[in-house]
């Protein structure tokens, strides 16, 4: 039994529905990594990985270092969404990429002090503006999360629900 890497455009019904997502995610992916190329958007990021446990080790690269080292990553994960247009495996490779990506940035929500304020008040979450841009980002994880399940094999996907 063969069993072989699904792409959406490939697809009939409703599962070609997903190639909107795919073209979706390469503009926004496309679209972050120019804008981490200013100095605008390098400032913007540092109070997020200096705080974060999982990417700190970014600064290595210095201020505009870890911004570029960022955007070079979000071009490489908007070409590989976009190869997988025609390439399944590109495909689930991007889009777990994206779902990592989009995991950490939506953990800066957790570990950049000053988002969230937790209190047991009739206002048990509180957010700032901050905390608003971040949280976009689960909606994002989960476009991703559903290339990359579309992208898998039937078989693989079958066996992880049954």
């Amino acid at each position: 039994m063969k069993t072989s890497f699904n792409v959406a455009e490939n697809g009939g019904g409703s599962y070609r529905l997903l190639a909107i997502l795919r073209w979706v995610m390469v503009v926004i992916f496309v679209s972050f990594g120019v804008q981490k190329f200013t100095l605008q958007s390098a400032q913007g990021i540092v109070q997020y990985i200096s705080n974060s446990p999982f990417v700190s080790w970014l600064s290595v690269f210095g201020f505009r270092g870890e911004a570029y080292f960022l955007g070079t990553v979000e071009f490489a994960i908007a070409a590989l969404l976009a190869a997988g247009a025609f390439s399944p495996i590109l495909s689930a490779v991007g889009s777990l990429m994206g779902v990592v990506t989009f995991a950490t940035t939506w953990s800066f929500f957790f570990t950049t002090p000053g988002v969230v304020k937790w209190n047991l008040s009739a206002d048990p979450i509180a957010w700032n503006l901050t905390g608003e841009f971040l949280f976009k980002d689960i909606v994002l994880l989960c476009v991703c999360a559903v290339l990359f399940l579309a992208s898998l094999p039937q078989s693989v996907v079958q066996s992880r629900t049954t």
